[in-house]
């Protein structure tokens, strides 16, 4: 191709966008391999469970029919589980059923649940009774009476018996590909989650695409214990395996030893991981005896991956990898990188776009597409977009311009070549006495002192510039810096007036189930006086 002029990539076409819904991925797997095996379920204190395709579509198939006597399709039914096995057949059976899944994180309480399920207008909802010591149960029941539309709340525990044991009295309707399959919320990195309506045709194919950039081969077998609420469980790890008819190693949670174990157990060839995870694992104190040789592939994304973790993977085992960039709203990934891509690119940038989607760096303030290697805002446009914030018309309009461009809220660059690079959210952006200060560009020159693990720049009000900037730093030993020491190494190598005026020490950074920072929860918590000065 020719080098880019304008940070401009016009969508590649040539890869078909499949009119396929996400009940269909089963009935295909099913009917070209049904004795194949398409899900294994694992977790630390029973024997793993196992699904072949046959018998996963035919758990599906009752599921729709049991949920049709319930609920009609179009309406919305809420999970709120960990990673148990009985989450994906409700996920297939509600695809199958018509019904749209609304994905609820097992660590909510009580009043974020209540949020849930009212903003996602759920008329059921589907638990497990306790998870990691809370007792879930009694929260839905307790919650129940302040939501206006549910009709039933289901035990997941015995259901699937259940399912399996009620006779099928009803058909299964005709569902189409543009119509809503889930209901995901936003990751809540700068205020309350949203509630986005995904398209069965759009999670499909984005897992399809990511799934084949992955060069992993059709059927080979990828683990995660990425959780099932988020696109990057039910999406880009169930749908890209089932979609390539491999075989899915779930984990109902993360354990560094459950996940290494299953690996060599399994002869995985891919896994996905946020780099906190992949960090654990590496540290497992008997990472030495586990035999990693089939892992190709490590898939990566939801925080910058650290250029030491890449060569890490490569050392242990020879895993290549690739990372990932998105956003829920995208369904969920515009950018990737290829294992094989250059170790510059692979580092440094998010990839070049997927297939059937423009993405363009647009001026925040005039829209217009800027020149290459400029930076602005990340936007994307195609089939993947979500339909919209449910019940936020003012939010979507805020988001999906007039011209079709998901506006993102990242800032990056793109160069000629239609590699992107992410440098940070515009709500991040500091305006000190009316100049620009991109919290990035001090950061990375922060986490060069060695006294340093991380370092988090945020902006909070001031009476006289408008915005001060302040520094959350993580320590890396017991050696502890002081606030001059490390001003005068920015000063160093930047101009004066993106010194931190405030610095403050921080044991553990907030963070989503994703692994993103919410820097909204760091100025909370500076501001609540929470955070000990350096």
């Amino acid at each position: 191709m020719r080098a880019l002029t304008r940070s401009l990539w016009e969508a590649d076409t040539s890869e078909p966008v499949l009119p396929l819904t996400v009940g269909d991925l089963l009935r295909d797997g099913a009917g070209q391999a049904p004795d194949a095996i398409a899900l294994v379920s694992v977790a630390p204190d029973r024997d793993d469970r196992v699904w072949t395709y046959a018998e996963l579509l035919a758990d599906a198939e009752h599921a729709a029919a049991w949920l049709l006597e319930r609920f009609e399709p179009g309406e919305h039914v809420a999970v709120w589980a960990p990673n148990v096995p009985e989450w994906i057949v409700l996920q297939y059976g509600a695809a199958l059923a018509g019904l749209v899944l609304v994905t609820a994180n097992p660590a909510l309480r009580g009043e974020e649940l209540r949020h849930v399920l009212e903003a996602s207008e759920a008329v059921g909802v589907f638990h497990v009774d306790d998870f990691r010591g809370t007792d879930m149960a009694t929260i839905v029941k307790a919650v129940l009476p302040q939501v206006s539309r549910i009709r039933e709340a289901v035990a997941l525990g015995g259901w699937l018996e259940d399912v399996r044991a009620a006779p099928r009295r009803v058909e299964l309707p005709e569902v189409s590909p543009d119509s809503p399959t889930q209901i995901q919320f936003t990751s809540g990195t700068t205020g309350r989650p949203k509630a986005a309506v995904l398209k069965h045709v759009a999670m499909v194919n984005n897992a399809r695409y990511v799934r084949e950039r992955c060069d992993l081969p059709y059927g080979a077998t990828y683990a995660t214990a990425l959780p099932l609420f988020h696109t990057a469980g039910c999406g880009l790890a169930a749908m890209g395996t089932f979609g390539q008819g491999g075989t899915l190693v779930l984990a109902e949670l993360f354990d560094p030893s459950l996940l290494l174990t299953a690996i060599q157990d399994h002869r995985v060839k891919g896994i996905g991981a946020v780099p906190a995870m992949l960090h654990a694992m590496l540290a497992h104190p008997g990472l030495a005896g586990f035999d990693l040789s089939a892992l190709d592939v490590v898939m990566s994304g939801g925080d910058l991956v650290p250029p030491v973790l890449v060569d890490r993977w490569d050392e242990v085992c020879g895993a290549r990898f690739s990372a990932v960039y998105g956003q829920t709203e995208l369904s969920p990934i515009v950018c990737q990188t290829r294992p094989d891509d250059a170790r510059e690119d692979a580092l440094h940038t998010a990839g070049q776009p997927l297939p059937n989607v423009d993405v363009a760096i647009l001026d925040p303030r005039s829209g217009e597409v800027v020149p290459v290697g400029t930076e602005g805002e990340i936007c994307a446009r195609g089939f993947q977009a979500m339909i919209e914030y449910l019940g936020q018309p003012e939010a979507t309009a805020e988001t999906i311009d007039a011209r079709g461009w998901l506006h993102t809220g990242d800032l990056g660059s793109m160069d000629a070549r239609g590699y992107v690079t992410v440098t940070g959210r515009i709500k991040d952006l500091i305006i000190r006495g009316g100049e620009n200060i991109y919290p990035r560009e001090i950061e990375d020159v922060l986490v060069t002192h060695p006294a340093l693990a991380s370092a988090v720049v945020v902006g909070l009000a001031d009476a006289a510039w408008g915005e001060s900037v302040a520094a959350v730093v993580q320590l890396a030993g017991a050696a502890r810096p002081s606030a001059g020491e490390l001003q005068t190494f920015l000063r160093e190598h930047l101009a004066p007036h993106k010194t931190p005026k405030s610095w403050f020490v921080a044991d553990q950074l907030p963070t989503n189930a994703m692994g993103k920072l919410q820097k909204f929860r760091l100025r909370d918590q500076i501001a609540a006086g929470e955070l000990a000065q350096l």
